[in-house]
């Protein structure tokens, strides 16, 4: 009616808050409208039952969702055009925060994927067939990202999730991705202050603008002052990313199988290595993948970050960690950081691996935050139930007291369970798991044994390495001199391992330098599963011989000398069934993962000065009780922490 465009047409204020959407604009003032007209009715809030946040009919309906975009000014110019950085943010919030001057907590999530990647193929990555210590072969970069995506929405991730149980959902590009100015930096000091200029923006202490370049500035006056964030992968990191610069109003993050460090992503004890499934990749493989910002800069960036910073720091010639992987390793970071956070992960997680997750809960516990960790027997990704991360954020950002920093720390899913149905622990590892040391017995190149007691005398045994032949047909192999195999006797009793193992290896190579690589393995193997990886491979490591004594130095191994070697494989917990045999198998280039150089180069391994150690519930005595080598009552497992 005429009353009501009147209101429209000079709501100059209403319309820059709601990005100038004239649609959106009419809806809600046309629902204040039919209140008045109606005696109002009872102003929408947030429900919560059972310590959970629920669906409130009134925030469900999309098409009464508020939408509209801005651009958050940061504190940095990583562009080199001048200006502040500013980045690109969308918002969705129920119409109730306008009309009913309605205040809720935020679900935010940042990305440097809304706005598209590459879609180039792996022949823009690196060539793995590289001598060990010598200088890659040339790298052609990846073409430009084609940008895709429209305004105002970035994207639509969370909100039919989170807008109805009472949040607003923001999700922001990262920068120099998408409409996001400056340069992407993977890891670098501008992807946290990026997301720490959004909360900031958020709880009222940054600028927003309505545009790019302009000077009109929006306010975020929904906000009660309290930010969750959440993401899977890379968009898992960066929550942990904002938290290390302790932002005020960012109250609790869920990362799910968040990289937290750069280094343990594409090395590995001095080793280069790649992530599962992308064999080549680096990190400026990554910096091409994601950079699809603003063209006009692209080339500034191109020369500063991938082809000076990281051509400089990442050393894909040897390996070693220094100060370029130490400014993207978030664990140098958590000082300031105190938001409450859930992490999840996969114990089989071959792409970002679950030592990721473990060193910072760990860390998290040592600092004294609430922190719980929800972990799965699958692969890449997989956040926890909805019902656990509704409290989580219930608690948190709206302060309802549910108890949940009195729950269980650690929430696993057993083997065949439902990923919704995960069992709890008091903490992990498992309280009740010990060390229990194995040791090799010769047998090469068929199968030799893994025991408790060393062999009485010294015994080397010796491997080839060759590339071509890859893990799974190593470890199935009944005979062949591309691996050592040592196996436990068949298990009367499933036995529980919870934690992170770790080997012991003396070794003598032929070349002056060599990959070493360690699994552990699940046999016999069942071909009648799907997943090879979840049924079999318990845990894998990887490791450079030539640094023995530092991972930020290498030396050369000497043909025909012995070094000792003491890493850990990747964290597990996991119950391997009655008949199964433990094995465990030493190679050298893991085809899945390390660099694939010339074959032929030998390993011999010292048995005598060998072992593995694994984190077994109940210790030795449940060891003893799964092979029944003592009275079960005797070696009864304790049950303490089960």
């Amino acid at each position: 009616d005429t009353a009501t465009m009147t209101r429209i047409n000079h709501s100059k204020p209403t319309m820059h808050r709601f990005g100038c959407n004239p649609w959106m604009i009419l809806l809600s003032v046309w629902g204040a409208t039919l209140q008045a007209d109606s005696g109002r009715p009872e102003p929408a809030i947030p429900v919560f039952k059972d310590g959970e946040a629920q669906i409130v009919e009134r925030f469900a309906d999309p098409d009464m969702w508020i939408r509209h975009d801005l651009w958050v000014e940061t504190s940095f110019d990583s562009d080199g055009d001048g200006r502040m950085d500013r980045m690109h943010v969308d918002v969705t919030r129920p119409r109730q925060t306008e009309t009913e001057a309605l205040k809720l907590p935020v679900i935010y999530v940042t990305s440097p994927y809304f706005a598209g990647t590459t879609g180039a193929g792996t022949e823009y990555f690196w060539d793995p067939h590289q001598e060990l210590s010598q200088a890659p072969p040339e790298r052609q970069a990846a073409p430009a990202v084609e940008r895709r995506g429209e305004r105002p929405i970035i994207s639509k991730s969370h909100a039919k999730t989170w807008v109805p149980r009472g949040y607003i959902v923001v999700h922001s590009s990262s920068p120099g991705t998408g409409l996001s100015q400056g340069c992407p930096t993977v890891g670098g000091a501008n992807e946290s202050l990026a997301p720490k200029a959004v909360i900031q923006w958020l709880t009222g202490h940054a600028k927003g603008y309505s545009s790019m370049d302009g000077t009109e500035t929006m306010e975020a006056f929904w906000c009660n002052g309290k930010v969750g964030m959440t993401g899977t992968s890379y968009n898992g990191t960066l929550p942990l990313a904002a938290a290390t610069t302790g932002v005020e109003g960012l109250e609790a993050i869920i990362p799910i199988a968040p990289n937290t460090s750069y280094y343990h992503y594409y090395r590995s004890n001095g080793l280069i290595r790649h992530p599962g499934g992308y064999i080549g990749e680096d990190i400026d493989c990554l910096y091409d993948f994601i950079h699809s910002g603003n063209p006009d800069r692209a080339s500034y960036c191109d020369e500063t970050i991938r082809d000076t910073e990281m051509a400089q720091g990442m050393d894909r010639t040897h390996g070693d960690y220094n100060d370029f992987w130490a400014g993207r390793d978030y664990l140098n970071h958590l000082g300031p950081m105190k938001a409450a956070t859930l992490m999840a992960h996969a114990f089989n997680d071959w792409n970002v691996m679950p030592e990721h997750s473990v060193r910072i809960y760990q860390a998290l516990k040592e600092k004294g935050l609430p922190v719980q960790a929800y972990f799965h027997q699958g692969g890449h990704g997989g956040e926890p139930p909805l019902k656990q991360m509704n409290r989580w954020f219930t608690r948190y950002l709206h302060g309802i007291q549910n108890g949940v920093e009195n729950e269980p720390r650690a929430w696993i899913v057993r083997e065949k369970d439902e990923r919704t149905n995960p069992t709890s622990y008091y903490d992990y590892p498992n309280p009740a798991a010990e060390a229990v040391t194995l040791y090799p017995h010769p047998g090469a190149p068929g199968h030799g044994s893994l025991r408790s007691t060393p062999v009485s005398e010294s015994v080397m045994e010796s491997l080839v390495d060759n590339y071509s032949f890859d893990g799974e047909s190593l470890a199935r192999a009944e005979w062949t001199q591309h691996r050592l195999l040592y196996l436990s006797e068949p298990l009367e009793e499933p036995l529980h391992l919870s934690g992170t193992p770790t080997v012991t290896i003396r070794l003598a190579s032929s070349r002056t330098a060599a990959n070493l690589s360690v699994w552990l393995v699940s046999l016999p193997w069942d071909d009648g599963k799907k997943s090879k990886i979840t049924d079999n491979i318990i845990t894998r490591g990887w490791a450079d011989p030539q640094n023995q004594d530092s991972l930020k130095d290498s030396s050369p191994l000497t043909p025909g000398k012995y070094r000792t070697l003491t890493f850990e494989l990747q964290p597990d917990d996991q119950i391997i069934a009655k008949g199964q045999q433990l094995a465990w198998m030493i190679f050298s280039s893991d085809q899945d993962h390390t660099l694939w150089p010339r074959p032929g180069t030998e390993l011999t391994i010292d048995l005598e000065a060998s072992s593995l150690t694994l984190p077994i519930v109940g210790g030795k005595g449940s060891l003893a009780f799964a092979l029944h080598k003592v009275v079960a009552s005797d070696a009864a497992p304790s049950s303490s922490g089960e």
